[in-house]
This record gives C-alpha cells, sequence and structure tokens, in this order.
C-alpha cells in the first residue's frame, strides 16, 4: 500500500464510505493525509463561571444546583439546568435530551461548550458533558481535530481513517527537497502531517501547520510560475483599431472616468493591440467603477469583430449584468448585441441562445459557469471578463478559444490586497489597480458598538425602512454545519421579526438553499419587496442594491477585515446615505483596535494593509478571511510571512533548475503535475 493507494485499501472503508469520501475530494490516501482538519476542539483548564464571555467556547466545573427541568414540547424539548461555583451562576440548556433528568442529580460536573446571551443572560448551549468531574482529566490540555464533513461522512470515520494512512507514511512522500527544509527551519513531511491532524500540544501544531503552509504555497506559486511562462509565448491573433464610437460613448457619459480608471483602460486597450495574449488583473475598491472599464473591453472586442463574454458567479448577478449592458448599448446607440447565457435556462432557450453565439449573432455573451460547458461554442471569442472566483486555468482558456485563438482574459477582483501579497499571489497575471472612488460617491458612515446597542440599531433601521430603503443584517455562521447554519439565521430572522417586523417584510438568505431560491429572494430584495434582509456571507456576492443603506453585522469580531469590507461594499451604491454598524461581544482591546480600522475608514487598500500589520503569525483561533483564494490551509493575511518565503523559495527552485529536471525536484515536479492537472488547469481557482 502506498500514497496513491485507493481510500478503499484502508480497514473499514467499504463502497458506501469511499462514495463519501469522493464526495468530499478524497479518493487516495495521499488526498486524505492532505484532509486537514478545520479547527479543532482545544480542551483548556476550566474557567470560574463568573469569568465566561459570550461568543467564547469554554469549559467550566461546577456544582450542580437543583434538578434538571423540561421545557417545550416533545419536538423541540429543552433540558435545563444551573451550575454554582464561588464566582458565580450560569444557566446550562440541551436540546432534545430529556434523558438528563434521570442521569444529572447533584455532585460536581465539568461542561464544555459555546455560551451565548439570551434574554435573561448568558447561557451554554448543549455542551459535551463530563461528569462525574473528573472524566475531563483525560482530554483536559488535548487538541481534537474537527474536520470538514459531508452529509453522511461522521468526524469519527475520518479520525479513524487518518489514523491508519499515517501508518504508511514515509520520508520518499516529502515534496520539499532536504536544502529547502533546512533553508527555513521546516519539519519533514511525516512529523508536520502527525502534528496538524492529532498535535499534543499548541507547538506541535503550529510548527506543524508552518510547514504545511509553506508547502501549500510553494505549490501554487510554482504553478502560476509555469503558467506565466507557457502563457508569455502565446500569440495575439486579434487586431484592434482605436474605435470611435467608445470615445464618443465616454463623452456622452454623465460622469468622467476617474484618472484611475482611464489608467487602467489605456494599460487594457495596449494589452489587447500587443503582441501577446492578454492576462491581466483589474483590483479595484468596492465602487471604484471596475465594471465600466470591463465593459469599454467588451465594446472594444465587439465593434471590431469580435465577440466578448463576461462570466458572473451567480445568475442573479448575471443577470444584472445583462440588463445593465443592454441598458447602456441602447442609450448610447451603440449597434452592439449582448445575450444572456445561464443554467437555469430551458434546453429550447439554451439551443437559440448557443446559435447565436456559433453564428456570430452575439457581439457580448453575458452568463454564469455556463460559459464554458462544452455545448457553448464562439464564433470568434476575442476577451473573456471573469471576477476572482473564477480564474481561468489553461484548459479553461482553451475551451473557450473557439477556432483555435487563444483570448484575452480580463480578471475583475475587488478584494483589497497589499500589492507586495497580490504580486505573488496573481503572479500569472499582470496587475492594474484602480485606487480612486468616483467623486460623486457618499462615504459610508461607520460605527462600532456592543450588544447593548441593538435596540437603538433596530430603531434605526425601521426609521430607514420608513424611508423607502433597505438593510441588511449579517449573521455569522457558528459552525461550519448545514443545521447550525440554517438555524442561526432563521432564529435570528424570526427574533427579528417579533422586534420590529410590523409592515416590514423581513427575509433571510444561507448557503445551504438552492440557487434558484437565493436568486428569487436577491431579486425580490432588489424590487424592495423584501425591506430587511439576514444572511450569512453569501451576500458577499450579490446583486447591487442602490437602495440599501444599512448593513448591521452581528458579531463583527469572527470577521477578518477584509472580508468585513466586502461585507460593508453592499450598502454605498447609491445616492442616498449609507451606514455599516459593526456589532461586537468582544470586550478585548484588540478587538476593539482591529474594528476601529473599519470605523474609521473606507479605504480597503489601508484595511488590508492594517489587516497585515495586526495579524501574528499562525494564529490557531485567527479568523480565516472567506473568499480570498482556496487555500486548505494558509491564510494570506495570517501567513503573509510565510507566503513571502514560500515565494522567496520558488525563485530559488526554478532558477537553479528551470524544468524541475534536477533528481532533489523528482517528486515536487511529479506532485506539481499532478495538481495542476487537476486544480489549476481544470477548474477554478
Amino acid at each position: 500500500m502506498n500514497e496513491n493507494s485507493k481510500i478503499s485499501t484502508l480497514k473499514g472503508i467499504g463502497d458506501k464510505t469511499q462514495a463519501l469520501f469522493e464526495k468530499a475530494g478524497v479518493g487516495t490516501l495521499s488526498e486524505l493525509l492532505r484532509y486537514y482538519p478545520r479547527g479543532y476542539d482545544i480542551y483548556d483548564d476550566p474557567v470560574p463561571l463568573g469569568e465566561v464571555e459570550e461568543g467564547r467556547t469554554v469549559t467550566v466545573t461546577g456544582a450542580i444546583s437543583g434538578r434538571v427541568q423540561l421545557d417545550g414540547n416533545h419536538s423541540r424539548q429543552v433540558a435545563r439546568l444551573f451550575i454554582r461555583d464561588m464566582t458565580g451562576t450560569l444557566k446550562i440548556i440541551w436540546f432534545r435530551m430529556p434523558f438528563l433528568k434521570n442521569t444529572l442529580r447533584g455532585g460536581v460536573i465539568t461542561l464544555r461548550g459555546r455560551v451565548v446571551r439570551r434574554r435573561d443572560g448568558l447561557v451554554m448551549e448543549h455542551p459535551e458533558i463530563f461528569y462525574p468531574s473528573s472524566k475531563y482529566e483525560k482530554k483536559q490540555g488535548t487538541l481534537q481535530p474537527v474536520y470538514p464533513l459531508t452529509a453522511g461522512l461522521t468526524n469519527n470515520t475520518v479520525k479513524k481513517a487518518v489514523m491508519q494512512a499515517m501508518e504508511y507514511m514515509n520520508s520518499k512522500q516529502d515534496l520539499l527537497p532536504e536544502d529547502i527544509r533546512e533553508n527555513y527551519d521546516l519539519t519533514d513531511f511525516c512529523s508536520a502531517v502527525r502534528g496538524v491532524h492529532f498535535p499534543q500540544n499548541k507547538e506541535e501544531f503550529y510548527c506543524a501547520r508552518e510547514r504545511l503552509v509553506f508547502e501549500e504555497f510553494l505549490i501554487f506559486i510554482l504553478s502560476l510560475r509555469i503558467i506565466k511562462t507557457r502563457e508569455d509565448k502565446a500569440i495575439n491573433s486579434f487586431t484592434f483599431s482605436e474605435s470611435q464610437p467608445i470615445d464618443a460613448f465616454l463623452n456622452a457619459l454623465p460622469y468622467e472616468l476617474t484618472n484611475a480608471q482611464k489608467k487602467v483602460w489605456s494599460e487594457i486597450k495596449k494589452d489587447m493591440s500587443g503582441m501577446h495574449v492578454m492576462s491581466r488583473l483589474v483590483q479595484g475598491d468596492v465602487g471604484s467603477g471596475k465594471t465600466i472599464v470591463a465593459l469599454l473591453g467588451l465594446m472594444l472586442a465587439g465593434l471590431n469583430g469580435y465577440q466578448g463574454a463576461m462570466m458572473a458567479p451567480t445568475e442573479v448577478l448575471a443577470k444584472q449584468h445583462y440588463e445593465n449592458i443592454l441598458s447602456m448599448l441602447r442609450q448610447y446607440n451603440i449597434s452592439l448585441k449582448p445575450i444572456l447565457l445561464t443554467g437555469s435556462m430551458t434546453a429550447k432557450e439554451k439551443k437559440i441562445v448557443y446559435e447565436k453565439i456559433i453564428l456570430g449573432e452575439a457581439d457580448i455573451i453575458v452568463g454564469t459557469h455556463a460559459l464554458i460547458q462544452d455545448k457553448a461554442e464562439y464564433h470568434n471569442l476575442a476577451l473573456v471578463v471573469t471576477d476572482e472566483q473564477h480564474r481561468f486555468g489553461v484548459k479553461q482558456r482553451e475551451a473557450l478559444a473557439g477556432k483555435g485563438s487563444i483570448p484575452h482574459i480580463l480578471v475583475m477582483s475587488a478584494t483589497p490586497i497589499p500589492r507586495s501579497l497580490a504580486m505573488i499571489l496573481y503572479g500569472d497575471l499582470d496587475i492594474s489597480v484602480i485606487d480612486e472612488l468616483p467623486k460623486n460617491r457618499l462615504p459610508i458612515k461607520n460605527c462600532v458598538v456592543d450588544t447593548g446597542y441593538r435596540s437603538t440599531a433596530y430603531r434605526f433601521m425601521q426609521r430607514q425602512v420608513e424611508e423607502g430603503r433597505q438593510c441588511y443584517v449579517i449573521c455569522p455562521m457558528v459552525e461550519e454545519s448545514e443545521s447550525l447554519e440554517v438555524e442561526n439565521v432563521t432564529d435570528y430572522t424570526q427574533f427579528l421579526k417579533e422586534a420590529i417586523g410590523d409592515g416590514i417584510n423581513i427575509a433571510c438568505l444561507y448557503g445551504k438553499m438552492k440557487q434558484a431560491e437565493k436568486d428569487a429572494i436577491m431579486e425580490a430584495f432588489g424590487r424592495n419587496e423584501i425591506q430587511v434582509l439576514v444572511s450569512t456571507t453569501v451576500i458577499e456576492v450579490g446583486i447591487d442594491v442602490p437602495n440599501s443603506t444599512v448593513m448591521l453585522i452581528e458579531n463583527a469580531e469572527r470577521f477578518g477585515l477584509a472580508q468585513l469590507h466586502q461585507l460593508r461594499g453592499r450598502v454605498g451604491r447609491g445616492e442616498h446615505q449609507s451606514y455599516c454598524i459593526f456589532m461586537s461581544a468582544s470586550k478585548s482591546k484588540e478587538t476593539r483596535e482591529r474594528l476601529e480600522i473599519l470605523n474609521k475608514s473606507n479605504d480597503g487598500f489601508f484595511i488590508a494593509s492594517e489587516d497585515l500589520r495586526l495579524r501574528g503569525p499562525g494564529d490557531l483561533f485567527g479568523i480565516r478571511q472567506s473568499g480570498i483564494m482556496d487555500f486548505r490551509l494558509g491564510d494570506i493575511f495570517q501567513d503573509a510571512k510565510i507566503l513571502q518565503k514560500a515565494n522567496e523559495a520558488a525563485e530559488k527552485i526554478l532558477t537553479e533548475d528551470p524544468k524541475l529536471i534536477l533528481e532533489k525536484h523528482e517528486k515536487l515536479k511529479s506532485y506539481l503535475n499532478h495538481y495542476m492537472s487537476k486544480v489549476m488547469l481544470e477548474t477554478t481557482l
């Protein structure tokens, strides 16, 4: 048995379990070893009851006060208990566990769970039970892995499988040459895998994580450098001339492009007329006007007899882009024909669209991933515009090439990343930055408040709705669990309806909904049929709703600064003054300092730099940024120093051995080929 052996070779992995693992992206022992925990249950020393804090998962020990009481009906029964120590008393509740009434009968108990604030004070919800209290001693001080799961796959099943797979590890599986490990003081692969799956302590975890994050970044960066080398040779087969209608269009707009927009547009024109195919990233803060620059590129392609495609992450956003483009082309009398292609269209509708595209009867094609499906063939595609969630690998670009001509690629990013990191992460792309906002934008007014401000925030939202405006409320996802995510958002929505619901339509949105349901809710919100939308961070990729003026973010301390800034960007898109309320349950000085950065600035690039400055290396409890590169372990802000070291190592490796033919790079090259065929070339990054 070796690293390439199927997972079914392990004991206890039958056909059904194998299918569940494959659904989670794990087919071999090598993939299983790199199926890292998403977090850990950390069994720290118990804290005094008087020192528990809202929003924290803690261990407490206390004497049982009274007996377990049962509330609610059979389907939603709640067991309630109080425990006490010298510092205070804490209420404990469990859901659907009525048998506790007969098992918890006095004495000292240890509990581990999350503390939340309810109307009657702090409550520990559904904790793990250690009764009698001495049972906790076996787990005290340990870190137990918690894996990302798919329905039917249990955490215990993954743990047992990983333990078996580790028995077959050996030093030959190490991708990193010995000199790289020594230069950067990194542990070997086998130690790192043990240390990240089953760390004996936090120090071992930090050491293991640094090694594996370094490896992850190094593989990514080497892949980008190889792609860049290949694509530098791609010859531009399209001919573009200056187009008078674009100049007329710009002169007719009711506003003038900012200097930054003009500069980026000039760079795009130069690329599209150059010797080689364009691969350019346009970074711009929320509301900086990236879309109009992308439209100019699509117009340049269309007016020169070619086709341009714009790919959006959701159907509702694709529809909005299409409608906006159609409206502008008509308003300014530009003779280009846009068309919409999405996955939810009927087979008959798609057939009509496919025919128009292949015959060249559509100049600008707007859509979702349907744009790159096999049935979508192009007449003469010259430009593909995507966002950072849909970066294309080489094979995808070739799939869109139509009759053999490789199209230009323009990637749009609203994620503010400091340029020093962007140069590494987007190493296959040239980078443009739109670093100023249009003059007519009203700055968002921000405030950072504690939970005592909630009723005041609700009254403010009511007044905004009475004035005809709309509001967002963002709830954090407590765990990566469908049931908890749904319960968190739906329970909050019900609570909000009771608090401010008179005459106000309140709806909720969360990740596990079907896409059609999400789109229907967003479209209703866009039509102001819903006045308050409660959502998880799924709202990050949403349509523009200029009428939305309030963003309330609950438990703001649970998000990274860059993500908070992205969420805030959902408001401030119209003519009305907009507001963002960051509500935090944390009383820590560090949290306050982080959130004050957002309170004082709306500049995403400044915020990203400050986020970088405040981050500690390898923080076990750090807040991962959502949507910024899909690394398994690494976080570009938290691990910026590791990223820079990996980039340095990649440069050394390619300088020494550009084609990775030396024996010491044999394992690394083999893994790179596998990684690039499976991840970099065939799927979005």
